[in-house]
This record gives structure tokens, sequence and C-alpha cells, in this order.
């Protein structure tokens, strides 16, 4: 079973505020920060619903760890952007 499954990854983007972009097999999801899009994932459409998103860590640029609780709600995007600035990131 996948760390990310779809429904994480979909409640991921929505509390990153993202913005949505629809392909054929994928949504895509945009995130912005003063303007400038700083993170960009996919997540697949399948009717799977665990299928696995565990590249979307990677592609925010946090741990699997961290990319479940900004699903599960204790990590906020504040923390997330905070994190980001420690990286070097935005």
């Amino acid at each position: 079973m996948a760390v990310i499954t779809k429904e994480l990854a979909e409640k991921i983007a929505r509390k990153l505020k993202a913005t949505f972009i629809s392909k054929k097999e994928h949504d895509f999801a945009q995130i912005y920060h003063e303007g400038k899009l700083i993170a960009f994932f996919g997540i697949r459409r399948g009717s799977q619903k665990d299928e696995g998103h565990d590249f979307i860590p990677s592609q925010i640029f946090v741990s699997t760890r961290q990319a479940k609780l900004l699903g599960q709600c204790p990590l906020l995007r504040e923390d997330w952007i905070q994190i980001l600035k420690a990286k070097g990131k935005i």
C-alpha cells in the first residue's frame, strides 16, 4: 500500500492552496508563493484509491513524514513555506 494515496495527495494540494490544471490522465497541482511557482506535482486520476503518489514529497521538497503531516493537518502551509526557506528553495 502506498504511503501517499490519491486522497492524501489531494488533501496536500488543497492545504498548500494549489491551482489545478487538468490533463488527460492527471491533474496537476501548481503551488505559488508571492506570485512565483515554487512546486508542482501530478495527481493520477486512476480508479484505484490506493494508487501510489510517493513521488510527491520530493516534488514539494519535504520528507515523506512531513508530506503526510501536511495532508493530515498538523503541518500548516506556513510551516511548509518556512521549511522551503530554510532549504533555500524560496
